[in-house]
């Protein structure tokens, strides 16, 4: 007990010291591993049709009814290039299919969200590899070389908006990805404001040059404006993975590789800054403001491929359930597996209004629903 009362002010000490300045250096925060969890897993609730098994998934949105639930998964893989299957799947609130569809539109489905009306929207990051560059062409027997097979399609880096029948409404974005002044490169999520304009967060990469910036658009996709750029200062961004608003309009941006959650006003003024709920690559906030963090690379990643630089020692890997009008954390759903050197545990979240928890995983490759405990 002694020890969470330490962690509750270390936090409360936090989150007064941003407020009071947005815009100076984030104070420490000691990791909030130790907290409840008053859930339990219920593994393999969704029922993938005979002979398909999940791939890659960090995509999951409830439906407009509240109940059912869809997932966007990577075609059995890390990746749908090549794949005849449909990686956007809709689940009965018992977890058996009841369609799907996209095959051949996506590369590696990211983020999903289901609007006021209804519609589906997925992000494809094409961040995982994908259909791309020249097939070369052999010559053939007697020395006779054939005409140059043509590039497959460009493909990828894009966002659609469907029917949920699946009829394709919008597309946004350039097949095949773009740089600036054109859009996508790596888009990594979505969300879209009572007014209707639609956020997307892109750059998944961290290397000099990368985009890394949030994006504003028109109901009909039109750009309004881009703001932010990689790097570690306030204002800028390395892997914008994640987005919600909260019940005031505030926009929660996921900083994944600076370890901390930006809030914005509409006007992309910097409100606040928070490292509690550790290192984020999947943010969902319901509406009664109840913030559900994902952390699927604490540690795992300083072990493995990134040298220790942003592997946020000493924070474990899980769910993180708290207020975002106060910044507290109440409760902690950790990762069962300890020792990783990949990406683990939830990496996309979602919650439906019986306060059930849906959390998409790269690399385990399931998804997971948690449910209150009796």
């Amino acid at each position: 007990m002694k020890g969470l009362l330490a962690g509750a002010v270390s936090i409360g000490i936090a989150c007064a010291l941003t407020l009071a300045s947005p815009h100076a250096q984030t104070a420490p925060v000691a990791p909030t591993n130790n907290l409840p969890n008053p859930y339990q897993t219920v593994e393999n609730y969704f029922k993938m049709p005979e002979g398909r098994t999940w791939g890659s998934t960090s995509a999951v949105a409830v439906d407009k009814d509240g109940r059912s639930i869809w997932i966007a998964e990577r075609c059995g893989a890390n990746s749908c290039a090549g794949s005849k299957l449909p990686p956007i799947l809709h689940f009965a609130a018992d977890g058996t299919l009841i369609k799907a569809f996209g095959e051949g539109l996506l590369l590696s489905p990211h983020g999903i969200y289901v609007d006021a009306d209804g519609n589906i929207w997925v992000v494809d990051c094409a961040c995982t590899g994908g259909g791309g560059g020249r097939r070369g062409a052999a010559a053939a027997p007697g020395g006779v070389t054939p005409a140059p097979v043509p590039p497959p399609a460009p493909i990828g880096h894009q966002i659609f908006k469907f029917t949920p029948d699946g009829q394709l409404l919008l597309t946004l974005g350039k097949a095949g990805g773009a740089r600036e002044p054109e859009f996508f490169y790596q888009p990594n999520n979505l969300v879209i404001a009572k007014d209707g304009t639609i956020v997307v967060a892109e750059g998944h990469a961290s290397t000099p040059g990368s985009t890394a910036r949030v994006m504003t658009f028109t109901k009909d996709g039109k750009l309004i404006r881009s703001f932010g750029k990689l790097g570690t200062g306030p204002d800028e961004f390395d892997q914008p993975h994640a987005l919600a608003f909260d019940s005031k309009g505030r926009l929660f941006v996921g900083d994944r590789n600076n370890n901390r959650i930006q809030i914005f006003d509409r006007n992309f003024k910097l409100l606040d800054t928070w490292t509690q709920f550790s290192r984020p690559s999947g943010i969902y906030i319901d509406k009664n403001d109840v913030i559900y963090v994902a952390d699927s690379e604490s540690e795992s990643i300083s072990r493995g491929q990134n040298n220790g630089m942003h592997g946020h020692e000493g924070w474990k890997r899980g769910i993180r359930v708290g207020s975002a009008k106060d910044g507290s954390v109440k409760y902690f759903i950790p990762d069962p597996v300890d020792q990783t050197t990949n990406t683990s545990a939830a990496e996309g979240v979602t919650a439906d209004p019986a306060g059930n928890i849906y959390g998409a995983e790269v690399g385990p490759r399931a998804v997971k629903k948690y449910v209150r405990k009796p």
